[in-house]
C-alpha cells in the first residue's frame, strides 16, 4: 500500500537505543540506563493516592477537550508560585503530554510550507513533527559561545520566518536562557510578525537560578510545559499549554477532534502531583547530585569536553576525538560497557556525529556505576592495539 511523503521522518534514536538495550537485558545483561530522559523515580504518592481514590469512586470518562477546570486553575496558580506572573486559567489547555502540546501548536500557528526556526541541537521530534506537517524546518547552528542557544543574529540571517521554537532548559544540554536573551528573541518575532513557541518542560529542574518563563515577557506566545520531568509522570501522558486569549477557542476545537481530551486519569493524577512539593524537590535534589558527580567523573572517563549544564538532567559532550560515528560509539559502550547513551546524531543531524547525550535521571547508584564502567571501557580501548 502507497505511504505519504509526510510519514518519512527520521527516527527517534533514543528509542532505538532504548529497544536494543531490552534485547541486551533479555539476553540476561545488566545494563545502566544513561540514554533516555526519564525520571528513574516514579509519580509522587499523592498523585497515585487520588488515582486510585477517583477509581474507587467510578468510571472515568471524557473530561472537556480544554481539560479539568480544576487542574487548569491549578496550574495557572503554579505560574503565580513559580514567577510572579497571573495566568487566567481560561488559556491553559491540558494536553495528551507535550507531543500532543507540540502538534496543536504547529497546526494551530503554522500552514504547509511555513518556515519554522529551531536550534541545533534540540531535541528531535520538533523536526519530524514539523515535516509530518509538511511546515519547513530552518536549522539553527547554534554555538558554545551561544550557550546552543538561537540568537538574534541567528534569525536575521534568514528571511520570511513564520515563527521560532526555543527550550530553556534545553535538551540536550541543559542549557538555559536569560531573561535579557530571552527577550531579546520575544521582541524580534513581534517585530517581524512570528510566532514564538517556548518549550519549558524542564523547568523545575534547574540548578543555581530560577529558568525564564516567556510569559514574564509576553502574553503573546504559546508555552509548552509538562508533567513528565519536574513532575515524574512520563507514562502518564499529560501535559499543557499556556497560549493567548485569542487562540483558545482555536486549540479547543483542534484538541475536540484530534485528541477530544487528555486522558482523565491523568489529569486528575496530574492535579495531586501540584501539591507535592517536598518529594518532587527530592527528586531536584537527587538529580543535581547525579550531576555534581558526573561533571567530576566524566572527565577521567575521557568526557571531557562538555557544556555544564544549567537545568534539565543531561550531559552533552563532544567526542570528536574518539570517533565521527556517534552511532557506531554509543552501540560500542552499549555492547562492551553496558551502559546505554544517546548519540548525538539524534539532536544535530550535521554535527552530531561526533557528540553523546549522558541522561542522568537514574538512581545516583546507577551513575557511578556507569561511570566505573565507561572508565573501563576507555582504559580497555587505550590498550587495545
Amino acid at each position: 500500500m502507497r505511504t505519504s511523503r509526510r510519514s518519512d521522518v527520521a527516527p527517534f534514536i533514543v528509542m532505538d537505543v532504548m529497544e536494543a538495550a531490552r534485547r541486551e537485558e533479555e539476553s540476561g545483561r545488566h545494563i545502566i540506563h544513561m540514554e533516555v530522559g526519564q525520571p528513574g523515580t516514579g509519580a509522587p504518592q499523592k498523585a497515585v493516592e487520588a488515582l486510585t481514590e477517583a477509581m474507587d469512586a467510578g468510571s472515568l470518562g471524557y473530561t472537556v477537550a480544554l481539560g479539568l477546570p480544576e487542574l487548569r486553575q491549578r496550574i495557572a496558580q503554579l505560574y503565580l508560585d513559580w514567577y510572579g506572573v497571573e495566568v487566567s486559567p481560561e488559556r491553559v489547555v491540558v494536553t495528551a503530554g507535550s507531543s500532543a502540546a507540540f502538534q496543536l501548536a504547529f497546526i494551530s500557528l503554522f500552514d504547509a510550507g511555513d518556515k519554522v526556526a529551531i536550534g541545533d541541537p534540540g531535541y528531535p521530534s520538533y523536526r519530524n513533527i514539523l515535516k509530518a506537517l509538511d511546515i519547513e524546518v530552518v536549522d539553527v547552528e547554534t554555538t558554545l559561545g551561544a550557550r546552543f542557544q538561537p540568537t538574534v543574529a541567528d534569525l536575521a540571517a534568514v528571511s520570511d520566518l513564520a515563527g521560532l521554537l526555543v527550550a530553556s532548559p534545553a535538551n540536550p544540554t541543559g542549557t538555559m536562557l536569560g531573561k535579557e536573551e530571552l527577550e531579546a528573541l520575544v521582541r524580534y518575532c513581534e517585530r517581524n510578525d512570528m510566532a514564538f513557541v517556548s518549550d519549558e518542560i524542564y523547568h523545575g529542574i534547574e540548578y543555581g537560578k530560577k529558568a525564564v518563563t516567556a510569559l514574564e515577557i509576553s502574553d503573546d506566545v504559546y508555552v509548552i510545559n509538562s508533567f513528565s520531568k519536574y513532575f515524574s509522570m512520563t507514562g502518564w501522558r499529560i501535559g499543557w499549554m499556556i497560549v493567548p486569549e485569542d487562540h483558545v477557542r482555536h486549540l479547543e476545537r483542534l484538541m475536540q477532534n484530534l485528541f477530544i481530551c487528555a486522558p482523565h486519569a491523568s489529569q486528575i493524577a496530574a492535579l495531586a502531583a501540584l501539591d507535592a512539593p517536598e518529594e518532587l524537590e527530592g527528586n531536584l535534589a537527587l538529580y543535581e547530585k547525579n550531576r555534581e558527580l558526573l561533571l567530576k567523573e566524566l572527565p577521567g572517563a575521557g568526557f571531557d569536553k562538555i557544556a555544564p549544564p544549567d537545568g534539565a538532567f543531561y550531559i552533552y559532550a563532544d567526542v570528536s576525538d574518539l570517533t565521527d560515528d556517534s552511532v557506531e560509539l554509543a552501540k560500542q559502550i552499549l555492547i562492551e560497557a553496558g551502559v546505554a547513551v544517546t548519540p548525538g546524531l539524534d539532536f544535530d543531524p550535521k554535527r552530531g556525529n561526533t557528540t553523546l547525550r549522558f541522561s542522568y535521571a537514574r538512581s545516583t547508584e546507577d551513575i557511578v556505576e556507569g561511570v566505573r564502567r565507561l572508565k573501563n571501557w576507555m582504559a580497555d580501548r587505550k590498550k587495545a592495539p
